[in-house]
């Protein structure tokens, strides 16, 4: 994992807007009805390095594949992980139905969510990993895309097991600790064949923090204690793989909604500071997390830095820093220069501990031309 002492680097969270015909494409699996397979794996090709060259051009250092090759950086897996078939008793609703959020804010979190649309699966069966195939083509897609290109980094996400036992239901395995192993187990396949073929692991997470907002009867010494176990869930998937390989990314999800009941940092940072990841990636950029700076700063004079020394054993060093809200307003570079310095403040750091990210949120499925303006702003604010 590269660091840099020159200036900081720019990335951003993986997912991005799919051309519309590709989310046509999507949209027809999702239906049952037939899909020109040939004519598709072409313009997916295409559109790969679309994505990859549109990146560098507009400075981006370390850079994806845009998960074009995915419906969405979760619902990816219905055609990955085998033992599983479709829920035909999960109800279509909102993600947040049932949540503190809509517990406090009924009228608003009755609105519809892309999340609702798709289909959602039930183990039914072990649990095995069938994506081979899959996975190859998105690699293959992306080095195909990079002949000749100049990135400083290449990245490519994977879902993590806590986030794929929410997606997918359990009818099959006798515990849940159980049923989260298996889906671990089959994920290491994934995670190792990213790795082996010379690309970043990204592991995204983001159930680990919304389910605190998703059981509302939950206290904090339950979550904690149910959180703790997902870890040790993906600590298992990438036991093989070594730290500095890994990037982990947690975020609150695709909410744009009050939000008054996020999850505080200092509540999960010392178990995110477990996971066996080089670098972290958590929201820092939204009007309810913004300030937690402060307590990263607080955080490394009482406990591990942020920055890689003294990290808990097991996990590396460096920390990805987000660096633009999920929302629909797009934050200008001297923002996000001002937000870059305060995290420069923290005891400890070094400049090539620093890496500048953006969320651009809406499960690939967003306007093209906002994620534009926001992968550009991210970029002017590092110089």
């Amino acid at each position: 994992m590269k660091r840099s002492t020159d200036r900081i680097l720019t990335t951003h969270v993986g997912s991005l807007p799919r051309p519309p015909d590709l989310l046509d494409v999507v949209q027809a699996r999702e239906e049952g009805k037939a899909v020109d397979a040939k004519a598709h794996a072409a313009r997916l090709r295409a559109a790969v390095a679309e994505i990859v060259r549109k990146q560098i051009d507009l400075g981006i250092d370390i850079i994806d594949d845009g998960e074009f090759g995915k419906p969405s950086f979760v619902s990816y897996v219905n055609e990955r992980l085998g033992g599983f078939e479709v829920d035909k008793d999960m109800p279509r609703q909102s993600p947040w139905a049932g949540s503190r959020e809509a517990r406090s804010f009924p009228e608003f979190y009755g609105q519809g969510h892309v999340a609702a649309r798709q289909n959602h699966m039930v183990c039914t069966a072990p649990i095995a990993y069938r994506g081979t195939a899959q996975l190859q083509t998105d690699i293959d897609n992306l080095k195909a895309a990079l002949n000749g290109a100049k990135a400083e980094e290449v990245f490519m996400p994977a879902i993590s097991p806590a986030s794929v036992a929410d997606w997918q239901r359990n009818a099959y395995y006798k515990t849940e600790e159980e049923y989260l192993f298996a889906i671990a187990d089959a994920l290491r396949e994934e995670y190792e064949a990213i790795v082996n073929a010379g690309v970043l692991l990204q592991v995204d997470d983001p159930h680990l923090v919304t389910y605190w907002i998703k059981e509302p009867d939950l206290t904090l010494e339950q979550f904690r204690k149910w959180a703790q176990l997902r870890v040790e869930a993906l600590n298992h998937a990438l036991r093989n793989i070594a730290p500095e390989k890994v990037r982990h990314h947690t975020c609150y999800g695709i909410n744009m909604g009050p939000r008054i009941h996020d999850l505080e940092f200092k509540h999960i940072v010392d178990l995110i500071l477990k996971i066996r990841a080089g670098a972290y990636s958590f929201e820092a950029a939204n009007p309810r997390h913004e300030h937690e700076w402060k307590m990263q700063i607080a955080h490394s004079r009482g406990h591990q830095p942020l920055d890689g020394a003294g990290r808990t054993p097991g996990a590396g060093g460096g920390a990805h820093r987000p660096l633009c809200q999920s929302g629909g307003a797009r934050e200008r570079d001297r923002r996000l220069r001002l937000r870059l310095c305060h995290l420069r403040r923290l005891e400890g750091s070094a400049p090539e501990h620093r890496v500048g990210e953006v969320h651009v949120a809406g499960q690939g499925r967003q306007p093209r031309q906002p994620a534009t303006v926001e992968l550009s702003e991210a970029v002017r604010s590092r110089d």
